[in-house]
């Protein structure tokens, strides 16, 4: 049986919850004690993000190192309820392992699926009847609100769709983003307040993340591809200011030349590389 600081001889995930029952435990850490579900989302989020960039940079030292982190918030989470007496870590395990098999049956059971397409609708239309059965009565209702707002939109979006309420292809959205440009050109040529202007600007967000959805775009995965475009070419741009202007300023003018620069060393790289 593991100590209560946790035995090396352990296995590995039972150490892990000694740990952290230790840590909560009396005589543990003051802020560990003092955590509650609201409180350790956060970190939750957070650590998610953290396993996301380090598979982004490749560097699987540190995807290693993340997921030990992540694995701690599920851990945290499990010993707060446990303490309440609500579920603990293995109803967590046992309720994913099974909603695995019931959501695969052409793996654990007799199904048989003609192509990917077959089986994700039948995954959706699983999806909904657990939904049903926990008294849901929109398709909305489980769209995470935590989700980053590119996120949910897509979500909500592909939701609805699935009743019908959509459009039939990509110059729907298409047009949309037109309209939505249209009325906030009308709302800032008539001096609309901040309120109406946020307003706008949303549904044209909005809009573009139904474009990207019937174009099987990412919209998430898009706009921070274009983040870190701009991070990079406005750093060579600030380079370039520094080389050239002695730390005197420059003109508009000048750093949109910079800026072309940038664009064309891209170019020429991904040439080379090709």
């Amino acid at each position: 049986m593991a100590s209560d600081d946790g035995d090396s001889l352990s296995p590995p995930i039972d150490r892990l919850r000694t740990i952290m029952a230790r840590l909560r435990g009396p005589g543990g850490c003051p802020w560990d004690r003092e955590q509650d579900f609201s409180t350790i989302a956060p970190y939750t989020i957070e650590e998610a993000y953290e396993v996301d960039d380090a598979i982004r940079r490749g560097d699987m030292d540190g995807l290693r190192d993340e997921l030990g982190d992540l694995l701690l918030q599920v851990v945290f989470h499990a010993q707060m309820a446990s303490e309440a007496s609500r579920f603990d870590f293995d109803d967590v395990a046992e309720g994913i392992a099974d909603k695995l098999v019931r959501r695969h049956p052409h793996v654990f059971g007799n199904a048989s699926y003609a192509s990917s397409e077959e089986q994700t609708a039948d995954w959706e239309a699983m999806k909904a009847a657990e939904r049903e059965a926990r008294g849901e009565q929109s398709a909305l209702d489980d769209v995470p609100l935590a989700l980053p707002a590119l996120k949910r939109a897509t979500k909500l979006g592909k939701r609805a769709s699935r009743s019908g309420f959509d459009w039939p292809d990509p110059t729907g959205p298409l047009d949309k983003i037109r309209e939505e440009i249209r009325e906030i050109e009308e709302a800032m040529e008539e001096g609309a307040g901040h309120e109406r202007l946020e307003g706008e600007i949303g549904d044209l967000l909005f809009a573009v993340t139904n474009l990207a959805r019937h174009l099987k775009v990412d919209a998430e995965t898009a706009l921070r591809g274009c983040n870190a475009k701009f991070e990079r070419r406005y750093r060579y741009v600030e380079q370039r200011v520094r080389e050239q202007s002695g730390g005197d300023s420059v003109s508009l003018a000048e750093m949109d030349g910079y800026w072309d620069e940038a664009k064309a060393e891209e170019k020429r790289k991904e040439e080379r590389e090709q």
